[in-house]
């Protein structure tokens, strides 16, 4: 186990580790950025009742649900290349595929916490004089915001354990820099697979964990 250990620690394999651990963090994070922000605005669009407007965002909803997010990456990765006839990274296309998910994601819960907010909280508004824009930005949006955060803070974690998945489209990160410590040493020292996934394992859970553990934190006082 010893010689499994030590593997971690030749030359620059560790800093390479925490490198594509930082590629990770990256592509969720601007991908958790966009979400939000396209999540929120799809969300808005999802409560309208325009008969055309529901139809093409079912539609888009079902499909982010059904397609798993490996064919995605795939579809957006070697699809637009040779539909478009362009060369994209795999970066882009993670970004991209993780993007369109979130913001579906995102955009349910934002629709389900404005749909939850009651009717009175609307009569109140109107009671007291405020104009229609009013009651949404200052009575409505910070009510659903409370119910919002603990379930988008879950979705976050989602997304960020759902980034090993890059793998399969070229992108260099702590799973596929972890692969090339391992089959550099694979002759020589078997068992370096363990020690390797098993810090790879403990890389996510530092970055999930804080994650999962606000959340919680906010449902709870969300229910108090």
């Amino acid at each position: 186990m010893s010689a499994a250990v030590s593997v971690l620690f030749r030359g620059r394999n560790f800093v390479r580790l925490l490198g594509g651990l930082w590629v990770t963090i990256w592509i969720a994070l601007v991908s958790v950025l966009l979400s939000i922000l396209l999540g929120f605005v799809f969300g808005i669009i999802l409560t309208r009742k325009n008969k055309c407007i529901q139809i093409i965002s079912n539609i888009y909803l079902e499909f982010m649900r059904i397609m798993p997010q490996m064919v995605l990456l795939f579809l957006a990765y070697f699809g637009l290349s040779h539909a478009f006839d362009i060369s994209i990274s795999g970066e882009f296309a993670s970004i991209l595929v993780f993007t369109l998910w979130g913001t579906a994601e995102m955009g349910e819960l934002v629709r389900s916490s404005l749909e939850s907010i009651s009717n009175h909280q609307y009569e109140s508004g109107r009671a007291i004089g405020l104009t229609e824009k009013q009651i949404f930005l200052y009575l409505i949006i910070p009510q659903s915001l409370k119910r919002i955060i603990p379930l988008s803070m879950n979705l976050i974690t989602r997304m960020v354990k759902t980034t090993s998945l890059v793998v399969f489209v070229g992108v260099i990160e702590v799973v596929k820099i972890g692969q090339q410590i391992i089959e550099a040493n694979r002759l020589t020292i078997p068992t370096a697979s363990i020690a390797v996934y098993g810090v790879i394992f403990f890389m996510y859970f530092i970055v999930c964990f804080p994650l999962s553990f606000v959340a919680g934190k906010l449902e709870k006082k969300n229910e108090i």
